[in-house]
């Protein structure tokens, strides 16, 4: 089977990973593969800050999050302990940047798969990142002037597997 249609069928989140670091070419190509998504109009807006997993920011970000949604204890932080996690922003007056930062999130994840680590798409921080403390996130993140928080990856090498999710194409797709 051609080697991109495997990495989408057996992509799935990954939500426990090793201890094990990863290289730098392996950060490089889940970047490269992020750089080289496309975008709208070929802006090439969207911003990527790259955290190793112990990066102070993102305890506060976990922090606020369950501060927000008034959660007292966690088993895992909202990226399950990832080595790496990429938060990517864009314009926050470009009515495309979350649109092209899902398309560069996505580069990224399949290349993660290609490479047999794992990832999570993270969406769950939108409310702490955009909320009281945006300025402060933003700051604190390096996101360039007018940025704001899209989407976020975490990366890292698997310690848990699962079988990518099903679905449903006669309820999900329609032929006109």
């Amino acid at each position: 089977m051609n080697q991109v249609l495997d990495a989408i069928q057996k992509r799935c989140s990954t939500r426990g990973y090793t201890g094990e670091a990863l290289t730098n070419e392996e950060l490089e190509a889940f970047i490269q593969a992020g750089l080289q998504a496309p975008t709208a109009a070929n802006r090439q807006e969207v911003h990527f800050t790259v955290l190793k997993g112990n990066h102070p920011v993102l305890q506060e970000l976990e922090e606020e999050k369950n501060r927000l949604r008034n959660i007292t204890s966690t088993t895992h932080n909202f990226y399950y302990e990832a080595p790496v996690v990429v938060i990517l922003s864009a314009d926050s007056q470009y009515k495309w940047g979350s649109l092209d930062a899902g398309i560069a999130v996505e580069n990224m994840a399949l290349a993660a798969e290609g490479l047999g680590l794992g990832n999570l798409i993270i969406g769950c921080i939108d409310d702490a990142i955009k909320g009281e403390k945006k300025d402060y996130f933003s700051k604190a993140l390096d996101f360039p002037e007018n940025y704001e928080y899209k989407i976020a990856i975490a990366f890292g090498h698997k310690a848990v597997t699962k079988e990518p999710h099903t679905y449903d194409a006669a309820k999900q797709v329609t032929y006109l």
